[in-house]
């Protein structure tokens, strides 16, 4: 019973997410004539939902240590537009050529972003909201007020969104690889978990030898280079590589990984949940068109479960420090 117990007490978050998430499905379904919950759409929605998932992996690495990362979404098109780019003219490059060009490109914006927080100990959100203008500015000048075509891509590289293995979509593929690899460097390697004793607290992370630094510019290394992938692979999905790719897409991230419980101030969050997140986001995008709900409402539900969301971690999040506290007080 106690197992039982500790079970739901360490899992209440991923617990309340497949709670609404079945709430919300059944509603829907019955709202949509039996469609929503059709092997097909349920197929499409996790094609759809596969780039935000992987991306928000990335934006987890950054936000558990504290920070965050406003130019996701301008190192995704940066990184895309440089590999579409190289791709148009070389259509015989293996595909594997063209994703590592474009995690590259993300590796390179990510270090830039890591240097700037780490090193200068400018505030992430400044300074990743500049970046995030030069990077786009960068994309633009690479696109040349033109774009990379469906034609110009070759089937071979279209192949990796269309095509599948065993009756699963490639992308969906993709995304069960990187949380597999999430979760273990995570959980079970020393680098993953100086993530969390930096957004913990930074003084107490240096003090026990810590790097402190060296573990926020690799942070944000980790999300340009999973931002570099998740660029290539929209490209990919859409068939098309031009300066507004991605506009906007960073707000998507990072609601997906306050849906999952990754807190905005550090510390806390894990794999499964912003899995979850990811998925319940993509539910919510697939749904609220299904059942007819008016453009101009649709933003402004996502906003309102957004702020419910953060209001949860928060009450959790004190919850469980004051259960700490009564067990030192005893």
């Amino acid at each position: 019973m106690n197992k039982v117990k500790k079970f739901f007490s360490s899992n209440i978050r991923e617990i309340s997410l497949i709670i609404v998430m079945i709430v919300i499905a059944i509603f829907v379904q019955i709202r949509s004539d039996g469609n929503f919950l059709s092997g097909e759409n349920i197929n499409d929605m996790l094609k759809e939902t596969a780039v935000l998932a992987i991306c928000a992996v990335g934006m987890m690495c950054v936000m558990v240590t504290g920070g965050i990362d406003l130019s996701i979404g301008a190192i995704m098109a940066l990184g895309a537009m440089i590999g579409s780019t190289v791709l148009k003219g070389n259509q015989d490059l293996p595909n594997i050529v063209i994703v590592l060009i474009s995690m590259g490109v993300g590796l390179v914006c990510g270090l830039i972003n890591g240097t700037l927080v780490s090193r200068l100990r400018i505030i992430p959100i400044i300074a990743t909201l500049g970046t995030m203008n030069i990077f786009r500015g960068v994309t633009y000048l690479v696109a040349n007020g033109s774009w990379v075509k469906q034609q110009e891509m070759g089937q071979g590289f279209l192949g990796m969104a269309t095509g599948s293995f065993l009756g699963i979509n490639n992308l969906i593929i993709i995304a069960i690889v990187v949380y597999v690899v999430a979760t273990f460097f995570m959980t079970k390697l020393r680098t993953g978990r100086k993530l969390y004793a930096v957004g913990n607290s930074e003084e107490s992370a240096r003090v026990s030898g810590i790097k402190t630094g060296r573990t926020l510019t690799m942070a944000y290394a980790i999300l340009g280079a999973i931002a570099g992938l998740g660029g290539i692979l929209y490209v990919c999905k859409y068939g098309v590589a031009q300066g507004e790719t991605c506009v906007g897409y960073e707000m998507n991230v990072i609601a997906a990984c306050v849906l999952g419980g990754v807190s905005v101030t550090g510390g806390t969050g894990r794999v499964p949940g912003v899995l979850l997140g990811a998925i319940l986001l993509g539910m919510l995008n697939n749904a609220m068109p299904l059942i007819q709900i008016s453009v101009f409402w649709q933003e402004a539900i996502r906003g309102l479960i957004i702020l419910l969301s953060i209001i949860a971690n928060t009450l959790i999040r004190r919850n469980v420090e004051m259960k700490a506290l009564r067990r030192r007080n005893i």
